[in-house]
């Protein structure tokens, strides 16, 4: 079974692939199915990339330990699958999942994440996500799940797949389609969010993103106004509450 562990601390994304020193970058088996692995948990990634490389047609080419790596170095490998966690530092798993998709289409989303409730999965979905599990799954389901996705084929955690076919057929008996939820926010709007929530300073972000501080606080102050919240407190709890970031107790230190 998988489960969530501390974070044993920062890393700078590994790339499975990179040359030792003085020697020569390898080529991967272009039969195995090429997997990043995007959790910020270092224990966790470690036992991921364990389990996955202990089958024969799967080689894992990269880690990393938050949503802005990981977008980054999907566009750099582009690999076949992207296993992603929701809340990582810096960039959720959202938004990842949001940019992914968009800018590198070729490489499917699979989520394996603790948080399972209905609204996250369904935006996840939205987002374009392949698939969805949870990470008490059967070690032979996450396998699996990348088989399928390399395919293009949704595969969801049987709990999961279970609510979301009650939700399809309770819509058709009442005559209607499930109504899908939009993200009133633009990326980048929701990516200030999460770094303001995080604690970041309008410089800080500012450099982060690459932007001015100017367009910060106007990012800022559009975030505020859609969100009918005005100070820095209410954004912090609003991010919680819609596990943008985790608890203070359980955010990695920066």
């Amino acid at each position: 079974m998988l489960s969530e562990t501390q974070n044993t601390g920062s890393r700078t994304p590994r790339d499975v692939n990179a040359p030792e020193v003085g020697g020569n970058r390898p080529a991967v088996d272009a039969n195995k199915i090429t997997v990043l692995l995007a959790d910020d948990h270092t224990v966790v990634r470690e036992g991921l990339r364990l389990l996955l490389e202990s089958a024969e047609d799967i080689k894992v080419v990269a880690e990393v330990e938050n949503g802005r790596l990981a977008v980054a170095m999907t566009k750099k490998l582009r690999p076949d699958v992207v296993l992603l966690d929701v809340v990582m530092p810096q960039l959720n798993g959202v938004e990842a999942a949001r940019q992914i998709t968009k800018e590198v289409p070729t490489s499917k989303v699979l989520i394996l994440s603790s948080y399972s409730d209905d609204d996250r999965v369904q935006q996840l979905i939205e987002e374009g996500a392949t698939g969805y599990l949870v990470k008490q799954t059967a070690a032979n389901d996450l396998l699996k799940a990348i088989r399928e996705a390399k395919k293009g084929n949704a595969y969801f955690s049987p709990c999961i797949s279970k609510r979301l076919m009650e939700k399809c057929r309770e819509a058709f008996a009442k005559g209607g389609v499930v109504k899908k939820k939009g993200n009133c926010l633009t990326t980048r709007e929701a990516e200030v969010l999460q770094l303001i929530a995080e604690g970041y300073a309008n410089k800080q972000i500012a450099a982060e993103l690459c932007i001015s501080i100017k367009t910060v606080e106007k990012h800022r102050q559009q975030v505020m106004n859609k969100l009918n919240i005005h100070d820095v407190a209410g954004l912090t709890r609003h991010a919680i509450a819609k596990g943008i970031i985790a608890p203070a107790e359980q955010m990695p230190m920066m």
